[in-house]
């Protein structure tokens, strides 16, 4: 038997704990033993416990947007002597005294290695590329905080507590005036404000904020475990500043070695990964030996470890198992040494919330104020002070040392973990509130293809998923007649998956200019894509191409879509079908959230929209402009989506290298006449379809006026051929359709949602696709003969009154442009609805 002293919980005197070293595994139950006698089957027991109960809480917390520490945090609360834990019975059984040393162990080892991935994850280049702001901001959402902290010391710090009025000072300082970085990345993503400017300025100044919270953090510890305070500090912060050069000089040279003996396009070698994983534990070693805590050294090893395919493999590999098992464990250990009971009396509740409400304010002042010098909006300081204000991961592990070095009591710490929880949990409903980004939202009139002046910049952006899609959509955008004229900008967006990771922020939504290194998972995706794009780039002129990588959950990724259109001033967006070709020609579904992704683009985005089957496209982007040649078809049925497709087709036939075949249907006999049997018995049900009639005559007429104006413009044109077929139900449009399918390298289509046609009757009985329409669906559908391109077209409709908030021109000017007229939607009023026109959420 061997004694171990433990100071645990809320129990102040030392306990004396015997175990025997043979008790780690249990012979079993048929042998008469409890296995919850035995070290290991309880540790199996107490974490599966604390991941059960924070999973439960994480999706309770979830419809309030709550980041996922609280329910970490709250997890242990209610585990620890707070809630289940007064039952005696269940504190000794499940979370014994004897058991505490391993639990704590792990969970200081899942801590250890998720500091060192926090930074690896950090890139400290951000605040170099946010500017000055950042740092007078960070600054400022510190000191204010820390002065309030010193304030209430004096209250909270007893003359009969061991430790120095100083010390105290320092932790709970530091407590109050650190922002937890991991926390306020999961907040931003969260309420998609990443890549926004405040978003930026947020991070920076986290990431500096952290950087001095570690310095003085190191302070703290030197000090409290001092209690001279004399020449053993002072060793202790000179040899941690001997610890940080040496990394730097020594260490990260190293590494860099490392990844360069890796030949290019190859995995780092499990040695390499071995080693470094190992070097974490030896730089806790280290910097637990010289008197500041383990986790420091880890901190700086991440930190020294260069951004790029090894910081990607260390992530893929360890952040799943880390802070998905590992993490809660140090979280659940906070809340079973809080016990909330001894934060007694009105009193020292009353101290809470004003602890609580003049910390919040502090760090809100301080920012405003400086935000307000740099003249940025009043809602936007208060909005980046309540984003300065999230706690979690660093402030517990401050208030954790403080009550290990017994610098704070059992009421001191209680209330800190309360002050983290209440004020991390607060962020996002007050933010959701106070900061709409949609005001920030760029009023512009060229949202669309047909909109756009033929001698001003066309722009485009353009989606992908993989490298697959990235030929088509070159030779497409070649197409398109890039000039000095109409230069072409090109936006290109990756979009990769965030798979729920909570401090991967930082690296995974990088938005860039070409040539900077990638910094996210799919780091050879990306610069395939980019590669490619700037070769096109290159070999033709009039083109400027700006790659960007958006990743976040299918859910939620067309806001990141929309937004960057709304931002940039897209007139057309373009993204994959979620189908692709196989070998035998048939079509595949690739993914089915991109199919999700595609019906939420084409309900909220802020221009037109193209959705891309892909079925190659001939033709080389290294080509001379007169050497490329494309056969391009319009299939022409009548209605905006219709002449949005027109409008590209016509953009695109002054190419010199394409040949344009419109095909316009138009309908005979029986179709006017089932036409107008459907319009008698819906007038007959519907009194508000009466304004369908003058709609439908408008539409027509606006497509009558656009079909002349184009076949004036390319009446001597032999590249145009403008065909008219007379079709009345839909057998005769497909066969129709098929004489000249062959031919052609690229059909373009209108969607035509919301429009009845008796011409496309019985084609969407059997629709695999109903959004890409009928006649997008049947050329897209596995059945078809045909191995085109098709890209289905949707035209932006939120040219009317209701877009009046999104463009300053007023009504008549917005008449013609380009033959552009302000219309009613007929999608919704074919049902008789009030007008709804799309205008970004």
């Amino acid at each position: 038997m061997a004694g171990e002293v433990v100071t645990v919980g809320n129990k102040t005197e030392e306990n004396i704990v015997c175990y025997a070293p043979t008790m780690i595994t249990t012979n079993g139950i048929w042998q008469g033993e409890n296995p919850l006698d035995y070290s290991l089957p309880l540790f199996i027991l107490q974490l599966t416990l604390v991941v059960v109960m924070t999973r439960i809480l994480v999706f309770i917390l979830k419809p309030f947007r709550q980041p996922r520490v609280i329910a970490e945090i709250l997890g242990g609360v209610i585990l620890g002597p707070s809630v289940l834990g007064r039952s005696k019975k269940f504190a000794d059984t499940i979370f014994p005294l004897r058991s505490v040393m391993v639990l704590e162990t792990m969970a200081n080892i899942g801590l250890l290695y998720f500091l060192f991935l926090v930074g690896v994850e950090m890139d400290i280049a951000v605040i170099r590329r946010t500017g000055k702001k950042a740092i007078p901001i960070a600054l400022a959402g510190m000191v204010v905080p820390f002065l309030i902290g010193v304030s209430f010391s004096f209250m909270l710090h007893k003359s009969s507590q061991d430790t120095k009025q100083g010390t105290f000072i320092l932790f709970l300082g530091v407590a109050l005036s650190v922002t937890a970085f991991p926390v306020l990345a999961r907040i931003l993503a969260e309420l998609k404000l990443i890549n926004t400017e405040i978003g930026r300025i947020a991070m920076s100044a986290a990431l500096i904020n952290d950087i001095f919270a570690w310095v003085l953090l190191a302070f703290a510890i030197a000090f409290s475990e001092n209690h001279n305070m004399a020449l053993a500090s002072i060793w202790v912060i000179l040899s941690s500043a001997a610890f940080v050069v040496f990394c730097v000089i020594i260490v990260r040279p190293l590494v860099g070695w490392m990844i360069r003996r890796t030949p290019e396009g190859e995995s780092i070698s499990e040695f390499s990964i071995c080693l470094i994983l190992t070097g974490v534990m030896i730089c806790g070693f280290i910097t637990d030996a010289i008197g500041t805590h383990s986790i420091f050294g880890a901190f700086i090893f991440g930190l020294v470890i260069p951004n790029g395919p090894l910081g990607v493999t260390l992530i893929e590999r360890l952040e799943d198992f880390v802070s998905g098992l590992l993490l809660p464990l140090f979280f659940a250990i906070s809340g079973l040494k809080t016990e909330i009971s001894a934060i007694d009396g009105v009193g020292t509740w009353a101290i809470l919330a004003l602890v609580i409400v003049l910390a919040c304010a502090g760090k809100i002042a301080g920012t405003v104020l400086v935000t307000l010098y740099y003249r940025m909006p009043f809602y936007e300081g208060v909005t980046l002070g309540l984003l300065m204000n999230a706690k979690g991961l660093i402030e517990m592990i401050v208030i954790n040392v403080g009550k290990d070095q017994k610098v704070l009591d059992d009421k001191s710490f209680a209330i800190m973990v309360m002050v983290a929880v209440l004020m991390t949990a607060c962020i996002i409903p007050i933010v959701t509130i106070i900061y709409k980004p949609a005001r920030k939202f760029v009023p512009y009139k060229r949202r669309t293809v047909q909109s756009t002046k033929p001698d001003s910049e066309f722009r485009v952006l353009v989606c992908i998923h993989t490298p697959r899609n990235v030929p088509t959509i070159i030779n497409i955008l070649e197409a398109s007649y890039p000039t000095k004229k109409s230069p072409i900008g090109i936006y290109v967006l990756h979009l990769v998956e965030l798979t729920g990771r909570s401090s991967a922020m930082l690296i995974v939504h990088n938005t860039r200019k070409s040539g900077r290194p990638a910094l996210n998972r799919t780091q050879a995706q990306s610069d395939h894509i980019i590669n490619a794009f700037e070769n096109f780039e290159q070999h033709v002129g009039c083109v400027s191409v700006q790659p960007l990588t958006a990743i976040s959950p299918y859910s939620t990724m067309h806001e990141d879509i929309c937004t960057v259109a709304e931002d940039k001033r897209v007139a057309l967006l373009i993204v994959p079908f979620h189908k692709q070709q196989t070998v035998d020609g048939g079509m595949e579904v690739t993914n089915p959230a991109f199919r999700t992704i595609n019906q939420n683009v084409l309900a909220n985005a802020p221009c037109s929209v193209g959705i891309l089957v892909d079925r190659g496209l001939s033709g080389s982007t290294r080509l001379a402009a007169n050497q490329v040649s494309h056969h391009v078809a319009v299939l022409f049925f009548g209605g905006p989506d219709d002449r949005e497709a027109l409008s590209y087709g016509l953009r695109m036939r002054e190419h010199p290298g394409i040949n344009l075949t419109v095909m316009r249907f138009l309908p005979g006999e029986a179709a006017i006449e089932a036409t107008r049997s459907d319009s008698r018995k819906s007038s007959m049900n519907d009194p508000g379809v009466l304004t369908v009639v003058t709609d439908d005559d408008r539409e027509k007429q606006l497509d009558e006026d656009y079909v002349s104006e184009f076949r004036a413009r390319t009446s001597n044109d032999d590249s145009v051929v403008y065909i008219e077929r007379v079709v009345n139900h839909g057998e005769e449009t497909v066969a129709a359709i098929r004489t000249i399918d062959n031919s052609h390298d690229l059909f373009i289509v209108g969607r035509g949602q919301g429009t009845i046609s008796p011409l496309t009757a019985g084609l969407t009985d059997w629709s695999e696709c109903p959004e890409l329409g009928a006649i997008g669906d049947l050329l897209a559908s596995s059945d078809s003969a045909s191995a085109v391109s098709v890209l289905v077209v949707q035209q932006y409709v939120g040219m009317g009154a209701g877009d009046q908030l999104l463009t300053p021109d007023s009504p008549s000017q917005q008449l013609h442009e380009h033959f552009n007229f302000s219309h009613m939607n007929p999608r919704t009023q074919i049902r008789g609805q009030q007008p709804q026109f799309h205008t970004q959420p």
